[in-house]
């Protein structure tokens, strides 16, 4: 089921312009970004571990840059990671500052997620 929730997602986003193309179409060519949950806010690509809100806020975010090209920061809002000319070379940035034991997005919550990953 979770696999269908998030193609889903990544649908709608590839028909989307609420942000930049290249860079979505970048980040589902790469499987390990693919199995994660995609959301835009504020023209910014975010990934999630979980299906619904609250998402996770684990994984780094890929902004737009002024004048072109991309920002990597995250996972919190005050942690810049780095700046990026080819939304490529952006998605390498969040692909190797993927969390350990990272994997398919959960349905369910963040909290759903911490319950799933106590239990193992």
């Amino acid at each position: 089921m979770a696999e269908h929730v998030i193609e889903a997602e990544w649908t709608r986003l590839l028909d989307s312009d609420r942000v930049d193309g290249d860079l979505v179409r970048s980040a589902y060519a790469e499987p390990r970004l693919r199995q994660l949950f995609p959301w835009v806010g504020m023209w910014e690509l975010h990934f999630s571990r979980c299906t619904e809100h609250p998402c996770t806020w684990d994984v780094p975010y890929i902004a737009p840059r002024p004048g072109g090209g991309f920002v990597v920061a995250g996972p919190s809002r005050v942690e810049f990671v780095g700046e990026a000319d080819t939304a490529e070379a952006a998605v390498e940035m969040v692909v190797d500052r993927l969390p350990p034991g990272c994997g398919r997005a959960v349905v369910g919550n963040r909290h759903d997620l911490a319950a799933l990953t106590q239990e193992r």
